[in-house]
């Protein structure tokens, strides 16, 4: 079934420990770029849109340089898997793991996402 997002009121939702967090509508995602979005304990999610139509969400804080600044990454792939590049030192965090593709000893959190 196909939803036209400006007719169908479809809420972005992120797992917290016990519960589901709506973040915002659908519609506010842009494929192929990432929105930044506040959580309950003062951190940052990434939240992203691929150009397939999956979601993915990391922790938004770079752990190269401390900056929140995975939002603002670039999107792509490495065989096969999808991954965003800190706009500030490029380092590569596969969206799926949180691994870095660039430094094996270092991860980003996950978030599980849906759509409600």
């Amino acid at each position: 079934m196909t939803l036209a997002p400006e007719t169908t009121s479809l809420t972005v939702q992120l797992r917290l420990t016990d519960s589901w967090l709506a973040l915002c509508d659908l519609s506010a995602l842009t494929a192929g770029r990432g929105v930044a979005a506040l959580l309950p304990d003062g951190g940052q999610a990434a939240v992203f849109l691929d150009r397939a139509g999956r979601m993915y969400a990391i922790d938004n804080r770079d752990p190269f340089s401390g900056a929140a600044v995975l939002s603002r990454g670039l999107m792509g792939s490495h065989q096969g898997r999808p991954f965003v590049a800190s706009p500030l030192l490029k380092q590569r965090f596969d969206l799926e793991s949180g691994r870095c593709l660039d430094d094996e000893t270092v991860r980003v959190t996950t978030y599980e996402v849906r759509i409600s």
